[in-house]
């Protein structure tokens, strides 16, 4: 099958007056396509267009959505200086190509990377894109601590509680009465799952949407903004994609802000929930011995007879019929089809399905709340019509009316919040990227992980294991796959 190619024409003004027509230029693209036995099935035409940036233009767009989707699979021009004059522009430009398996042909410059020579093109490319993003992070990284001294935002979004208003972090007047309440409710409840639990059942949920965690209760317990003192400059990247980590607590830069609660609660919390971390620290941990022990099936007798660990012969092993499978072959088959399954359209897909279902839900419970404010004002206009009208006391108003001055307060507190989280969760409903991330570093790291954070992993991504005779059935999160043991 003839390969599918198109034709980028960009003539300037000043070419044209040089005789530079599209039409010269077209003629030698299309010759070249015809040498090669190329179909030419597009033909992207810029007239009298300037090359300082193009990326942006329709034809560009155009041409980039065809790459994506198949329709071309390469891409003849005159001259690199005729597809882009930014350098930006060209790195995007190779970037997408390559990423879609799709060439890059320049006449001029003799590149074409349908050959193994051309394709060095793309190496150099990628040298330079790499040298870049280094240049970048490197003036970022200097600029970070700098920053942090001044008070001002180092990057990322405001801890729960506080927002960024005209450079600075101040409280969010939605979101700090939560905040406070959080610590409020710890003193009461003295666990971080019956705090999470008591804000649910109110309604409260995180700045995503979310409902809230002994996770996220611990996390924002911990945090000292909450007591006026903001630490910054505290964590580093460990490189593209493979997390963060603590600097040297010399480095870490602290200033004060408004804080939402007093030092005497932060601490009285903290403390606390060190007392708790002392306990369970003394406290055993049963260790893990088997990775998969619990989620190995067996596919010859119809799946539903569990594989157990055979003592010193490290297998897997059906009691009924003797199928079996080496400990270390399974481990490597879950590391290597997670991974698969973690970046695949069918698990981001489901991803942003789940976001869906929570927007919904948030929807649902924001007109709920609304209903219920109408309702709530609707009774506090008749308390006052009665009044008027002599048939309730100024006392009698006062006791009925004030309950629900107090939820009209707090609804009109939430309502908001919610709104907010409704578009929050939209944003991240269409955000693929950071998942994707995620999804490699888990992969790439798998191997420095000890025994429990593997089996934490296991726990949380698998449903079961079915081990059949000529092959391996994974089944995360009720999604299936299968993947051959050769």
């Amino acid at each position: 099958m003839a390969k599918r190619v198109g034709i980028w024409l960009r003539v300037s003004t000043e070419d044209q007056v040089r005789d530079e027509s599209p039409e010269v230029h077209l003629a030698r693209a299309q010759a070249y396509a015809d040498a090669k036995d190329w179909k030419v099935v597009e033909i992207y035409r810029l007239d009298a267009t300037s090359g300082k940036s193009v990326i942006e233009l329709p034809q560009a767009q155009q041409m980039l959505s065809d790459v994506r989707s198949g329709h071309i699979t390469g891409l003849v021009f005159s001259k690199l200086a005729r597809l882009a004059r930014n350098t930006r522009e060209l790195l995007e430009f190779s970037d997408e190509f390559q990423q879609y398996g799709a060439d890059l042909i320049s006449l001029q410059e003799s590149i074409d990377t349908s050959t193994p020579a051309g394709r060095m093109f793309f190496t150099v490319i990628a040298a330079m894109a790499q040298w870049e993003r280094e240049e970048i992070a490197e003036r970022v990284a200097a600029s970070v601590p700098v920053r942090a001294k001044m008070g001002k935002n180092t990057g990322g979004q405001a801890t729960y509680g506080y927002q960024w208003k005209d450079g600075k972090l101040v409280p969010d007047p939605e979101e700090a009465p939560i905040r406070a309440l959080v610590y409020e409710l710890f003193l009461q409840i003295k666990t971080k799952q019956g705090v999470a639990r008591a804000l649910n059942e109110k309604g409260y949920r995180t700045r995503n949407g979310h409902k809230f965690s002994y996770t996220t209760v611990g996390r924002l317990l911990r945090d000292p903004t909450a007591k006026g003192v903001k630490v910054a400059n505290y964590t580093k990247s460990r490189g593209e994609g493979r997390g963060w980590e603590l600097k040297d607590e010399s480095e870490w830069v602290t200033h004060e802000v408004e804080p939402v609660v007093s030092e005497e609660i932060w601490d009285q919390c903290n403390r606390i929930l060190d007392q708790g971390a002392a306990n369970k620290a003394e406290r055993p941990r049963r260790p893990t011995t088997y990775l998969f022990s619990g989620y190995v099936y067996c596919g010859r007798c119809g799946g539903k007879q569990k594989l157990y660990p055979q003592t010193g012969w490290d297998k897997y092993r059906c009691t009924k019929c003797a199928n079996k499978i080496p400990m270390d072959d399974l481990e490597e088959l879950f590391q290597r089809n997670l991974a698969a399954f973690l970046v695949s359209d069918v698990a981001l897909d489901m991803l942003a399905s789940k976001a869906e279902d929570r927007i919904k839900d948030r929807q649902r419970l924001l007109q709920v709340h609304r209903k219920e404010l109408d309702g709530i004002q609707s009774k506090i206009d008749s308390c006052f019509e009665l009044f008027h009208e002599g048939a309730m006391s100024g006392l009698e108003v006062k006791e009925h009316a004030k309950p629900l001055e107090n939820r009209k307060k707090q609804l009109q507190e939430e309502i908001p919040a919610m709104e907010e989280d409704i578009e929050s969760l939209k944003r991240h409903r269409d955000s693929r990227d950071e998942l994707v991330a995620q999804g490699n570093t888990l992969a790439e790291r798998w191997s420095s992980y000890d025994q429990e954070a593997k089996r934490d992993i296991v726990e949380g991504s698998l449903d079961r294991i079915i081990v059949h005779p000529d092959g391996v059935e994974f089944e995360f999160n009720y999604i299936p796959g299968s993947f051959p043991l050769t």
